[in-house]
């Protein structure tokens, strides 16, 4: 009798390391594997997010996209995909997106560590207008809850001094988390903005805020590449007075 593969579950994360397109068990596309997330089954029979793709047992791949996680839930994608009684928290799409936001946080903590990240809007702005670090800079971070303006002013002088000045360039801007998990990647307070320097931490960062912005943006009708090469996209840019004063305590320190 011949065996096929089952469409639905890979074969763990072992055999499957080669693997760079699966399918997804909502949508049914095949899809670069950076581009979904895998699920597994925990001992306790709970479904799981395995962001980093190590957890034993075989996997259930769903496109990265809080749509499509939620969608697999209300059609019971997982019991019919692992073929077996699982247990599915209801908010398993907010869940997911909560340890994505984790692992950005955890990532910048890293960069920060390495001395790949300057924080602060003096320091930022010292480090865009110095020509010899200019090249060092990889990325700007801003809160996504930071005050217009200082994003503005930023932004104007990184274009004006790198010299870009036509859509054809980018530069990657993250604007994927708050102030305060800005603080509590960074270790201080009222952080609205920092300077992502060069290096492998760094390159983590940004490829962990891809995958959360995507989970946010993406949707069914392929915008999820777009959406990953393009962070700066990750979230709304809200102005208060709150965070005037925020950038006001930056600009003090």
């Amino acid at each position: 009798m011949l065996a096929f593969a089952d469409p639905d579950l890979d074969n763990g994360p072992r055999t499957d390391r080669s693997a760079t397109m699966r399918m997804c068990a909502v949508t049914r596309e095949v899809r670069p594997i950076d581009e979904l997330i895998r699920f597994v089954v925990s001992p306790q029979g709970e479904v799981i997010p395995d962001l980093k793709r190590k957890l034993p047992g075989r996997g259930l791949w769903i496109s990265a996209s809080h749509r499509a996680v939620a969608e697999a839930v209300r059609r019971h994608q997982f019991s019919k995909g692992f073929k077996r009684e699982v247990r599915v928290a209801p908010a398993l799409a907010a869940d997911t997106e909560n340890l994505l936001v984790r692992s950005v946080i955890e990532a910048l903590a890293m960069a920060a560590k390495a001395g790949q990240v300057v924080s602060g809007f003096s320091k930022v702005e010292d480090a865009l207008g110095q020509r010899e670090a200019q090249g060092s800079i990889h990325a700007l971070i801003h809160a996504a809850d930071g005050a217009a303006d200082g994003i503005r002013k930023l932004d104007a002088i990184l274009r004006q001094n790198a010299g870009i000045n036509d859509e054809s360039r980018k530069f990657p801007v993250v604007t994927a988390l708050t102030s305060e998990q800005l603080d509590l990647a960074l270790g201080r307070s009222n952080v609205i903005h920092a300077a992502l320097l060069a290096g492998p931490a760094s390159k983590t960062f940004l490829s962990r805020s891809q995958t959360l912005v995507r989970y946010r943006m993406a949707d069914d009708d392929g915008t999820a590449g777009e959406a990953a090469r393009n962070p700066a996209k990750g979230s709304e840019k809200v102005s208060s007075e709150k965070n005037s004063e925020n950038e006001n305590s930056e600009k003090n320190r």
